[in-house]
């Protein structure tokens, strides 16, 4: 019987990050059926010929827990080649939710994700209440790419603790066997795990903490034990690393590691106010793996920036009361306005700081603040920044700010690094690159849907690391395929083997490139988010059916929940 669809000669780049090979390679039944040379004549065909074959992409941190819930399309991430993502990171999320609390995981997720809470309300029918049941609901619909749970402290932590929760009470002891009971039971219910949020910039709009932010180690170490009850399962935790000091709180988190004997990822990026932090924490962490502690670092592959204009949710303006006043205008109206002399004069004399609700409006400054250019640029040069341009010019930095966002009738945007970028260089993820215990991430796809656009950074690894950089291709698919699955415990695919799981990408690598991101208005409500498109994706394959070609969505949708085998 002829194969349901043979991909053939193309470079077979397998995962493991061993050297590619020409050869074909044949699926049938959603899985690999064989890889070599000659395969017979398959019901469908890809010519691969000068193109690579990878596995698909596994995301192992994004935010898509409401969006899968609305959408069966979950870009961005789909159209970068990523066949898996897990979701419930950073300890947020929507189940376990009891009647009445809908609105407090709502304001979180809102605050911490930038997913605006009208998108939210409107998307999410909260059909569920336990995590077993939000699987479910998850499991009804169709999608163009697989999902994998984990269970976010947040949710959980209210479920228990109700208003103490949000109030930061430590968890008593009857407090933390119920979480821990919650957790082992979603996990035997398919959940990849638990996740935690340790950090001061998890907040909601109205500026609460998350109610994890002082989770005391007892409660972190009881609610892992669930997981050594069931024998599944790993840890996500992200932590300033703040209090009272980096080694201090990592020891801490490697002791409740231990406790469980479960794996954990942590989100490390080289910190702009801390230059150094990020190296004593991935020794720590690599320490800790010689040692038998499988403890690993996330880190994003450039700097995690925001994007600020005229068409996304926050500019540099955003907070003068002027501009606030013509903030509702379509952006043409609003570009005319600020074109006003008498317009532009009060908005630039106006306090920006003081009147913005955006938590991080005290974090940017102009001197890392680059106009982002088309192509977009992820690694500017200093001397392009807008305090630079401004010295030039001998004008402010708030009146180039200013040209920059009515250049181009309104549709530019200015990149904001907030992390990793504190040289301005990208040598911190340049390192992290050369260390095995490292994972590749951070993309938060499906979040920070007004001023963030990172779900492109599976293709940004391989176009700018791979085609400007030159570190070897096979090593960067293996970073975000075959490693990325193993971080997760999923072992049916991230590898082209035969009797795997057909989850594949053909990429014309040559062609390969990132596209300027544009707004789109399709969220439920009519909410807007960033989505940043990608050329050079010939074809990606989720369980055998092709879900898109060159780019374009074929309306297969072959994607399923994902439970993890407890």
């Amino acid at each position: 019987m002829a194969e349901d669809l043979v991909i053939r000669g193309g470079t077979i780049i397998d995962g493991t990050g061993a050297p590619g090979f020409v050869a074909d390679l044949a699926i049938s039944g959603g899985r690999i059926s064989a890889i070599g040379s000659g395969l017979p004549r398959g019901a469908e065909e890809i010519d691969a010929s000068g193109k690579l074959v990878t596995p698909g992409f596994v995301d192992i941190h994004t935010h898509y827990d409401g969006q899968a819930v609305w959408d069966s399309h979950l870009a961005p991430s789909a159209i970068h080649g990523v066949t898996t993502a897990v979701i419930g990171n950073c300890g947020v999320g929507f189940a376990p939710v009891r009647p009445g609390q809908e609105a407090k995981l709502i304001e979180l997720m809102e605050g911490v994700e930038d997913i605006p809470a009208p998108v939210l309300s409107q998307g999410l029918d909260f059909t569920w209440e336990s995590f077993s049941e939000y699987l479910a609901a998850l499991d009804r619909r169709p999608r163009d790419i697989d999902l994998c749970a984990l269970v976010p402290h947040a949710a959980v932590r209210v479920y228990v603790m109700g208003e103490r929760a949000l109030a930061l009470e430590p968890a008593n002891q009857a407090d933390i066997a119920a979480m821990r009971q919650i957790v082992a039971e979603a996990v035997r219910a398919g959940a990849f795990g638990f996740s935690t949020s340790r950090t001061i910039s998890h907040k909601t709009l109205a500026g609460d903490p998350t109610p994890t932010l002082r989770a005391q180690e007892d409660e972190l170490t009881g609610i892992a034990l669930g997981l050594k009850e069931v024998g599944a399962g790993f840890l996500e935790v992200v932590s300033d690393f703040n209090l009272p000091d980096a080694a201090t709180e990592f020891a801490m988190l490697r002791r409740v590691a231990e406790a469980c004997g479960r794996p954990m990822v942590f989100s490390l990026t080289a910190r702009h106010d801390r230059t150094e932090a990020w190296k004593e924490l991935l020794a720590l962490s690599n320490k800790a793996a010689a040692e038998g502690v499988n403890i690993r670092p996330v880190f994003p592959p450039r700097p995690i920036g925001i994007l600020m204009g005229l068409l996304g949710s926050q500019n540099p303006f955003s907070g003068a009361p002027s501009y606030k006043a013509i903030a509702h205008l379509p952006v043409p109206e609003r570009v005319a306005a600020m074109r006003d002399p008498t317009t532009r004069a009060r908005i630039l004399a106006d306090d920006r700081i003081s009147g913005s609700n955006f938590p991080l409006i005290t974090r940017l400054s102009f001197e890392r603040m680059f106009p982002f250019g088309d192509p977009p640029d992820y690694a500017p040069h200093r001397e392009t920044s807008v305090a630079a341009e401004a010295v030039r010019q001998g004008r402010s930095p708030e009146e180039v700010a200013y040209d920059m966002l009515l250049a181009n009738d309104g549709q530019n945007f200015l990149f904001c690094p907030l992390t990793n970028y504190a040289d301005f260089t990208l040598d911190a993820s340049a390192e992290l690159l050369r260390h095995p215990n490292t994972i590749v991430g951070l993309s938060d796809g499906g979040a920070h849907v007004g001023f963030i656009s990172d779900g492109s950074f599976p293709t940004f690894l391989l176009t700018y690391w791979g085609k400007e950089r030159g570190v070897a291709i096979e090593e960067l698919i293996r970073r975000q395929t075959g490693d990325t699955a193993r971080a997760a415990g999923l072992t049916d695919r991230g590898l082209l083997r035969p009797g795997l799981r057909a989850d594949i990408n053909v990429i014309d690598l040559d062609a390969l490139a990132l596209d300027r991101p544009g707004m789109l208005y399709d969220l439920p409500g009519g909410g807007r988010r960033l989505m940043q498109r990608a050329r050079g994706y010939e074809a990606t394959i989720v369980a055998g059916s092709v879900t898109y070609r060159q780019g374009e969505a074929t309306g297969a949708l072959p994607g399923r929940l994902v439970r993890c085998a407890a």
